[in-house]
């Protein structure tokens, strides 16, 4: 069963930058469509970006044009690169399958911080 590590969490000031990856097991990477989930405190987790095995991307309307979701498939990694960071960007980031699946399991994720 493939698994999902996720890195590049950290603290930042407001309009500042991060660059999130997501490293995979396994050698079915390729052909999964992934996502960037995250989860702030007392909220429910969301779909932030999503990227086919095709490269086809979406975003939610909240990170429109100021996140950028990529996939380096030989390298079994996904990214999120985040700029513009607002505080209300402020979570727990994750990686996984999209859509997720029924018997799937999150990892830790990558705490982000945007405060001053």
């Amino acid at each position: 069963q493939v698994q999902f590590a996720e890195s590049g969490g950290g603290l930042v000031q407001p309009g500042g930058s991060l660059r999130l990856s997501c490293a995979a097991s396994g050698s079915m990477f390729s052909i999964y469509a992934m996502g960037w989930y995250r989860q702030a405190p007392g909220n429910q987790r969301e779909l932030v970006a999503r990227i086919t095995s095709a490269g086809s991307t979406y975003y939610a309307d909240s990170v429109k044009g100021r996140f950028t979701i990529s996939r380096d498939n030989a390298k079994n990694t996904m990214y999120l690169q985040m700029n513009s960071l607002k505080p209300e960007d402020t979570a727990v980031y994750y990686c996984n399958k999209h859509p997720f699946p029924y018997s799937g399991t999150w990892g830790q994720g990558t705490q982000v911080t945007v405060a001053s």
